[in-house]
């Protein structure tokens, strides 16, 4: 354990060390290739700000809508069937596009039932066991350029839920 806390303490100057020993060592310009690195990276970024500005407006419009309210509803009967709580649908749903507006969504349960009762620890395990799809299908997809994402969507929402049957069984144990 002693090592591994002194190795995250000294891996930032050792790699600074290194890129600055590599480049005067091979006599690259350490410091173009860095700028020209940082020239394509805010490319990218401009690249891919629409995408995350079109999902921020979209959970915005999603939650304030009311819309989420309702699909939550017409979902709940579903859910209890599967043995999914009411509750932690919204935090499910909306964990799907969006991370941040997942973990206010917890806070909000927290708050209600406690992040100790069966509810908290459900939603907290699911925020942790899945991930946001849509996010990540724009996103990466997005800046690759990729139109044709065949069966990652399938993919990932079975993915997802076998996360939440996973976290809804740890939660039951716990």
């Amino acid at each position: 354990m002693n090592f591994l806390m002194f190795l995250s303490q000294a891996i930032t100057p050792l790699l600074v060390f290194y890129i600055l020993g590599f480049s005067l060592l091979s006599g690259r310009p350490v410091m173009d290739d860095f700028l020209e690195g940082a020239k394509e990276g805010m490319g990218t970024v401009a690249g891919i700000l629409p995408t995350l500005v079109g999902l921020m407006a979209a959970v915005a419009v999603w939650r304030s809508s009311g819309f989420l309210d309702f699909l939550c509803e017409i979902l709940s009967k579903p859910a209890q069937a599967l043995h999914i709580p009411a509750q932690i649908m919204p935090v499910a749903l909306v964990r799907l596009v969006s991370n941040s507006a997942a973990v206010s969504l917890l806070l909000d349960l927290f708050k209600e039932y406690g992040p100790d009762s069966y509810l908290g620890l459900a939603s907290s395990l699911l925020l942790s066991s899945t991930e946001t799809v849509f996010y990540c299908l724009s996103i990466y997809f997005g800046s690759a350029k990729i139109a044709k994402t065949r069966y990652t969507l399938a993919g990932g929402l079975a993915a997802t839920a076998a996360g939440m049957a996973i976290s809804l069984a740890l939660a039951g144990r716990m």
